[in-house]
């Protein structure tokens, strides 16, 4: 028996999807946006000399980064709301869920950035009488960003094929729009495989600009921080 390809029922209701893209894109920059900051305020602390800020933020990272994030997104979804009384919506816990998961690992990101500079430029900038902070935000972070933007592309790809999670709170991105459509239209492969396309299409120049950037840091001498963090 020879399968018959019909993507016809699909591309007629190519909206639900495109909608469905749309969610999975709205879910994956917030959690960007919150996830960036928070990962840097989460290195600072696992970098201080204070263990009473580096424990604290070391416990938080490495139980991110260790527990599967679907259990985490159930916890959000379905246990936050006992402890606090309020509804939480599939679109609220799914950015809270990987605004933190993603947090931790923007921290170690951080971290190897900032590990990488030579110990000579905080030597250096000492001499100069420069304070800690000024060292920071003068002379090393400067350094460290454009060894940890490959590191940044390539979390914020897995970001975006994480959040297929979201699909089992019921919150509409590609993957349960896909599901909704496969159902109504009965073509499952058909659907499938558009949606699988349209996953590529997002994810591949931001991969081959991951390999670029890291071809070209490695030409000039820059250790990436992702190199560090491991």
């Amino acid at each position: 028996m020879v399968y018959e390809w019909d993507f016809s029922p699909v591309f007629a209701d190519f909206g639900v999807l495109a909608q469905g893209m749309v969610n999975t894109l709205r879910v994956t920059l917030l959690a960007l946006a919150f996830g960036i900051p928070l990962g840097f305020v989460l290195s600072l602390g696992r970098l201080s000399r204070f263990r009473a800020a580096a424990i604290p933020a070391g416990l938080v990272i490495e139980f991110f980064r260790t527990t599967p994030p679907l259990v985490q997104l159930f916890w959000f979804f379905f246990a936050l709301p006992i402890l606090i009384d309020v509804r939480m919506t599939p679109y609220v816990a799914a950015v809270a869920t990987f605004s933190i998961q993603s947090s931790a690992f923007f921290a170690e990101v951080f971290r190897g950035g900032i590990v990488s500079v030579e110990r000579g430029q905080w030597e250096g900038a000492g001499a100069l009488g420069m304070t800690h902070w000024q060292t920071m935000r003068r002379i090393i972070v400067p350094q460290a960003v454009k060894r940890m933007i490959p590191a940044f592309l390539e979390r914020s790809i897995e970001l975006l094929k994480t959040t297929t999670l979201v699909s089992a709170v019921a919150y509409a991105d590609l993957l349960f729009q896909a599901n909704q459509l496969a159902q109504q239209t009965f073509r499952p492969l058909e659907v499938y495989t558009v949606a699988a396309m349209m996953y590529f299409l997002a994810i591949w120049p931001a991969s081959i600009a991951v390999r670029w950037l890291e071809r070209f840091l490695a030409r000039s001498g820059e250790s990436t921080a992702r190199q560090e963090a491991l």
